[in-house]
This record gives structure tokens, sequence and C-alpha cells, in this order.
């Protein structure tokens, strides 16, 4: 890979990496850092219904899940990124080849290359 085609891959990864952190800040803000009352707007000091309760818990899980594999994905990102400064990127970590530049620009923090994917999919 040349350097003008590493430059546009780095600049497509920091971009991905502050769209990741900007969302995960977002979701961190929406959802954990209010209480029950602040969540429902509920401004009595009555007790909470339980449904309330529950459909209030299985949100802030959903945020919590999708805030997990946000997470890593920016783990990946950050990889591509060394990678990028060491010279490693675009090559397979099973194989060894190189990786697709289609698949680089449809998956810019790809590990694998797409036969090396499959068969480890195929194993799950």
């Amino acid at each position: 890979m040349n350097k003008k085609e590493s430059l546009e891959f780095k600049k497509k990864l920091v971009d991905l990496r502050e769209r990741i952190t900007e969302e995960m800040r977002q979701l961190g803000e929406e959802n954990f850092k209010k209480t029950q009352r602040d969540a429902t707007g509920d401004l009595s000091a009555y007790t909470f219904h339980m449904a309330d309760v529950a459909s209030d818990s299985y949100a802030r899980e959903q945020s919590w899940d999708r805030m997990s594999g946000e997470q890593k994905v920016l783990y990946l990102v950050d990889d591509a990124l060394k990678k990028i400064d060491e010279g490693a990127y675009g090559v397979c970590e099973s194989c060894g080849g190189k990786i697709n530049k289609e698949r680089l620009k449809a998956i810019p923090y790809a590990q694998f290359c797409r036969t090396c994917k499959e068969q480890l999919e195929k194993k799950r």
C-alpha cells in the first residue's frame, strides 16, 4: 500500500474513531447520568411503577450493549491506526496475505482477508 492510500485510510479511521467516541459520549449522557426520576420525568414523591422501572432498565441495558459493541470497534480502529504507523496495515492476521482494498474501504479496521474471515465464521 502506498503512502497516499495509507493516509486516506488513516483519515477514514480517525474520523470513524471520533464519530464512535461522540456516539458513546451521547449514549452515556442520555442513559447513565440520569436518576430514575430524571429518566421518567416524574417529579412526584410517589414510588415508581414496576413496569416503568423495568422499561427504563431495559433501555439502559440496550444502551450498555451498544456501548460495549462500539468499544470493541474502537479497539479495532486503534489497532488499525497502530498498524498504519508500523507499516503493517492491510495485512491479514491469519494468513499474512494482503486484505483487498475494497474490503478495507468497507471495513477499514478489518483484521482478516475475506477468505480467512469466512473460515473463522464457519468455525463458530
